[in-house]
This record gives structure tokens, C-alpha cells and sequence, in this order.
């Protein structure tokens, strides 16, 4: 399989199944399953409540001699609540004993932005959302402040390999002028209707790995409360774009291949998911084939510096305006 070297000196798979939206009930299975067609790299988060299920797929595949541990690599995210230093080592060893596999191959700050502290404990998964269900409440904690405890859980054997999510180019700077260790990967949104290739040429120039979410753009929002989907009902699908059809065409590949592989081919990681077995196998296909130049070109032009995952859009009452 593909692989991508991470600052750290891992080899990260360049094709992975990302567990957002997995339901817990399922996501065992779903995992399992996506390890028998293939899939090596797991994205998780704490965001997505879904971890302890998924590290139960993964020990059910390495109990049956499918694949080792080594085999497998897992990401996961902090997420906004557990900042501080008093509270994202506990949690990063919580969510560390959750996966059940020993340890994690790459830890992500989930987003640049802490948010008040809620006990796991009294209220497990919190969202974006403080105790009433209704309020934003930002934290005072410094970056840096949770990217040390970061480095503590590689000092402590914990992580392989430690990076951000949904970071801009300034945090990444600032980032650079006091970490011990290397920035490992950024995740980012990353299709068509939103290239950001600033940022990427900036990330790649530092050897910081890019990831890329939500390849399929605004189809992946569509199943999202109003808020969070308002966006992606005002454009067309990307599946349903020209440039992407004809590439797909004249390639005998699917759109879905084709938006990937746009990705791949740049040295960028993708993380699709899908629970049909033919697709499952179609996503993971996406590096035997190559998009001329002019094809991937073609495909970049449809950039319309449109995010979807924007807290400052989806939380009207409290924007959070973290992409300005």
C-alpha cells in the first residue's frame, strides 16, 4: 500500500476509512469489515464517540490473525474541552485506553479553539456546546499550552507521532517557534470547491503531512443537522461536476476515484468511508491510475473557497470565527 512519511520517521498510509459519522452501534463491524477489504488507516476522534467501538473491530481483526497491530494505524483528535494542562494528558491516556490497542500512531488538536472544560465524567460528550445544550463557551488556554502536553504523550510512549487539525498557517508558525517535536501531519477540508493550496504548499514545504476530509465536499454534510448543511444544499454535487465527470469517464473510474485520486497524486492522504463493499474497494483503488497535469488542473479550477466545516457559519448564536 501507498504510504506517506510522517516528520516523525512512520510511514502513514496514504489511502485510510475515516470514522466520522460511523454509528457507535455498528462501527465494530465497520471496521472489522474495513479491515478485511484493505484499509489499514483509521481516522478517529473523541468528537466522534465512537473510539472504543472502533478499537473493537481492530482487536477482533488482529484475535483472528487478519492483521498485527503494527499493521494498523490509528489517528485520533483532543478535543476542545481538554485544552488545558490539567486536563489533555488524562484525557489523551483516557482515549488511549478506549482504542484498547496500546497506544496511538498519530494524536491531532482537533481544532485551534479551546472551549470550556465539561467533566466526562457528568456529561461524556459535550460538542461544541457548554451544560445547557444552547451556549459557546471559549477557554482561555494557549496553543501552546495543549501542544506541550502533546509532546508529553510521545515522551511517554503513548502517541508515535503528534499534529493538528483544522489549523491555518499562523498557528503553524507560532507552533514552529517552540515545539520539541515535529508537527507530524495537518488535516484539513480539503476538495475541489475548497483547494486552500497556500496552505498545502506551506504544510508539504515543512514536511508536515496534509490529510484531507471531506474529499466529496458538500456531499459529506448533506445528512447533518440544517445548520450544519445549509452550505452544501446551495451547491452542486462535485460527483456531478464536469471536470470531474469527463476525468471519470475517460479513466473507466468513478467520480468519487477520480476526486480522490486528485488528492493522492498530490501527496495528499485521504480518509473516505462507506459502508457498501464494492465502494469500500473502489476508494481504496485510487493510486493505480494518474491524472495528467491538465486533467488535475481542470480539477483544481473548480475552487470556490468553500468550507463547509466552519464553526464560525454552523454556531450562529456563537460564532466561533476561527477560518478568518
Amino acid at each position: 500500500m501507498t504510504t506517506i512519511k510522517l516528520a516523525s520517521g512512520q510511514q502513514m498510509p496514504l489511502v485510510g476509512f475515516g470514522l466520522w459519522k460511523v454509528p457507535k452501534e455498528s462501527c465494530a463491524d465497520t471496521v472489522y469489515n474495513a479491515i478485511k477489504s484493505g484499509y489499514r488507516l483509521f481516522d478517529g476522534a473523541y468528537d466522534y464517540q465512537n473510539e472504543k467501538e472502533a478499537g473493537e473491530g481492530i482487536r477482533r481483526a488482529i484475535n483472528e490473525g487478519i492483521v498485527k497491530r503494527e499493521d494498523i494505524f490509528i489517528t485520533t483528535k483532543l478535543w476542545n474541552n481538554y485544552h488545558s494542562k490539567e486536563h489533555a494528558l488524562p484525557m489523551m491516556k483516557k482515549q488511549n485506553e478506549a482504542w484498547g490497542l496500546g497506544y496511538i500512531d498519530l494524536f491531532l488538536i482537533h481544532f485551534p479553539c479551546a472551549l470550556k472544560y465539561v467533566d466526562p465524567e457528568v456529561k461524556p460528550y459535550a460538542g461544541w456546546w457548554t451544560e445547557d445544550g444552547k451556549t459557546v463557551s471559549p477557554a482561555r488556554v494557549p496553543i501552546r499550552e495543549t501542544w506541550e502536553q502533546m509532546e508529553s504523550l510521545v515522551d511517554l510512549g503513548i502517541a508515535k507521532s503528534i499534529g493538528v487539525s483544522n489549523f491555518q498557517a499562523q498557528s503553524l508558525y507560532d507552533i514552529y517557534t517552540y515545539n520539541k517535536h515535529p508537527i507530524s501531519s495537518l488535516q484539513v477540508e480539503h476538495h475541489p470547491y475548497l483547494v486552500q493550496p497556500e496552505l498545502i504548499k506551506l504544510a508539504q514545504t515543512h514536511g508536515i503531512a496534509i490529510t484531507a476530509y471531506s474529499s466529496f465536499g458538500p456531499q459529506s454534510f448533506l445528512e447533518l443537522p440544517p445548520d450544519f448543511r445549509d452550505k452544501a444544499t446551495k451547491v452542486d454535487l462535485l460527483f456531478d461536476a464536469e471536470p470531474v465527470k469527463k476525468v471519470a469517464k475517460k479513466h473507466g473510474k468513478t467520480p468519487a476515484q477520480v476526486l480522490l485520486r486528485w488528492a493522492t497524486q498530490r501527496n495528499i492522504a485521504v480518509i473516505p468511508k462507506s459502508n457498501n463493499k464494492d465502494r469500500l474497494a473502489q476508494n481504496l483503488d485510487v493510486t493505480s491510475f494518474d491524472l495528467s497535469k491538465e486533467e488535475l488542473d481542470s480539477i483544481s479550477a473548480l475552487d470556490k473557497g468553500l468550507r463547509f466545516n466552519d464553526p464560525g457559519h454552523y454556531l450562529p448564536n456563537h460564532p466561533l470565527h476561527i477560518f478568518a
